[in-house]
């Protein structure tokens, strides 16, 4: 009798459960039921729960203005950028890849959004403060490179705006702060 290494005997168990597993989803998934319980028409939260939280973001036609509108400015100024809008978990809203922008822009606006909301100060600002504390650049996701500018709503971040592309960091701040500033009209 063949003897099998214990990494082919727990593959096999494994592939054996996996296998068994899907038989029996599939059973239930075509499982017919004579009656279908109707669907809620709305369900309220209870605003005066403790245990819920309120945010306050952006809508994607906002950051969609506001992309647009850094865009804009700088397409104005000769200059090819990527715009990126976060929102306050630094969740990508909206990337926009100008027209001749290189590849890292992309992933350098998203970054320095996300840097900018992340500590609700502009890039630029934050550039400064690594000469005291030089490992902030080791933080995953950040870029401490002008060209971030966070959007607050009562003093608070709500979304970060990341440009990146033009020759200096202050040029493409000054882009981001266009597209902060569209939001206000």
């Amino acid at each position: 009798m063949k003897k099998t290494s214990v990494r082919t005997r727990v593959l096999t168990g494994t592939v054996a459960v996996a296998a068994l597993a899907a038989g029996v989803g599939a059973v239930s998934a075509s499982a017919e039921t004579t009656e279908t319980p109707a669907a809620p028409a709305a369900v309220k939260a209870d605003t005066q729960n403790k245990d819920l939280a309120q945010t306050t973001g952006l809508t994607i036609d906002a950051a969609t203005r506001a992309a647009q509108a850094a865009l804009d400015a700088a397409t104005k100024a000769g200059q090819h950028v990527s715009v990126a809008v976060v929102d306050r978990d630094g969740v990508t809203r909206v990337l926009l890849k100008g027209d001749g922008a290189g590849p890292q822009a992309p992933e350098s606006a998203e970054r320095k959004a996300f840097t900018a909301v992340s500590w609700n100060a502009p890039t630029s600002e934050l550039a400064k403060r690594l000469a005291q504390a030089p490992n902030l650049k080791d933080i995953p996701g950040t870029l401490f490179l002008a060209g971030g500018a966070p959007v607050q709503a009562k003093g608070a971040p709500v979304a970060g705006i990341g440009v990146a592309g033009a020759p200096s960091g202050d040029l493409d701040e000054q882009f981001a702060q266009a597209g902060v500033a569209a939001l206000a009209k």
